[in-house]
This record gives structure tokens, C-alpha cells and sequence, in this order.
């Protein structure tokens, strides 16, 4: 009786119904997974926020997120450690424009507005005062990244005015730490009445009021 010939290492194949060998996953994107992340606890706050909503919006399961970010506080942490990396960035290129302050300010303003209404779902305000005024009130560490937050537009923008200052555009009585903690506080304020979901025109009233009661009236010359 003839023997079937053995099979080579080199010729053997798969039986059928086999399955093939999955390749590795599609690693996960970070910046865009936190850019998700961000967006959802942004609009319904960290208490608001389910981890089913985290892994629906992120696309990644409950086990991918705790190991890629950590538990549900963590991933917050991040989130907004997120959020002011990117606002930092916009407002440091803008600040090095070189504008006329008056210019500036206007811009800054209009940067601010736009970051307050770009949820998909309405008006979200700021992610700092969101934060400030619920999960900073009882996390320490939150807290402190709030406070740091807030200390930096102050810094930022004070060194804004000390150079308005040196050019003229400030009289020299002026002080530009007190007027960087008014603009601070404005935009804060103008981020809580967005939320709130007032007209974006009645809150660029504001602005333009504030920037009047810094710069004086506008010149009534014509263009």
C-alpha cells in the first residue's frame, strides 16, 4: 500500500474553518481620545458624566481607559490638563501678534467667545470656571491646577499691559496687574452668562465695555 507523503513545514496549510491570527489592535490615538474625553466632561461636568458616555465618545472600553489614563478623576485631570494646553496655545500666539492693545484686546475677547460656544449642543462656557465652581471646591489637587490656571491669565495678561504701558498706550498711573485681574475676571464672568446660554451679542457688549473703560472711548475719526 503506498504512504501519502509527508508535508513539509514549508507546505503545510491551515485546515479549513481555521481562523486566521488577528494582527495587533489599531493603537489608540491620545490627544484625540482626550479631546473626546474633554468635550464630555466640558459639557455635563465630571459628576454628570457617566464611564459608559467616557467609552462611547473615546471608543475605547472601560479596561482601555483605565490603562491607558487611569480611574474616571484621572482621566478628568487630564482632560483638563488638555483643555489648557491647547487654550495656552491659541492665547500665547495671539498675545505675540504685536496688536495695538485696543486690537488686542478685542481679539482676545472674540477668542474667548468662540471657545465658549463651540459645544455641538449649545454654549459650554470655560472648563476652567466649570471646574472652579464644582469639583475644585473639594479636590485639592484640581483646585490647585484651577488657582494655576487663573495665576497665569493674570500674569499673561498684566505683562500685556506693562508693555501697552511702555508704549503709551496706558497712562503711566495705570495698574497693570489690577487691570489684568478685571480682564480676568470679566472673561470668567462672560464664560458663566455663556453657559447660561445669553446671547453672545449682549456678552460682546461687555467686552466692548470693559475694553471703553481701558482704552478710553473709541476715536470717533473716521476710517
Amino acid at each position: 500500500m503506498r504512504k501519502a507523503p509527508k508535508r513539509g513545514a514549508g507546505t503545510a496549510s491551515a485546515k479549513p474553518g481555521t481562523p486566521k491570527k488577528r494582527g495587533r489592535p489599531r493603537a489608540y490615538d491620545p490627544d484625540l481620545a482626550l479631546t473626546r474625553a474633554m468635550d464630555v466632561f466640558w459639557k455635563d461636568g465630571f459628576a454628570g458624566t457617566s464611564l459608559d458616555e467616557l467609552s462611547a465618545a473615546t471608543g475605547m472600553n472601560r479596561p482601555s481607559l483605565y490603562g491607558a489614563f487611569g480611574d474616571k478623576r484621572e482621566l478628568y485631570i487630564k482632560a483638563y490638563q488638555h483643555y489648557r494646553e491647547r487654550s495656552r496655545a491659541g492665547m500665547v500666539e495671539l498675545l505675540n501678534q504685536g496688536l495695538p492693545l485696543r486690537q488686542l484686546l478685542q481679539r482676545v475677547f472674540d477668542l474667548a467667545l468662540d471657545i465658549y460656544f463651540s459645544g455641538e449642543e449649545g454654549p459650554r462656557g470655560c472648563f476652567t470656571v466649570l471646574t472652579a465652581a464644582s469639583d475644585a471646591v473639594f479636590d485639592p489637587d484640581i483646585r490647585a491646577m484651577v488657582q494655576s490656571a487663573v495665576r497665569e491669565m493674570d500674569r499673561a495678561f498684566a505683562g500685556v499691559f506693562k508693555a501697552a504701558q511702555t508704549r503709551g498706550e496706558l497712562a503711566g498711573t495705570a495698574d497693570p496687574e489690577a487691570l489684568a485681574t478685571l480682564l480676568t475676571a470679566t472673561i470668567h464672568t462672560v464664560a458663566v452668562r455663556a453657559r447660561a446660554r445669553v446671547p453672545r451679542k449682549d456678552l460682546e457688549v461687555i467686552a466692548k465695555g470693559l475694553i471703553d473703560l481701558i482704552c478710553g472711548p473709541p476715536s470717533a475719526n473716521p476710517r
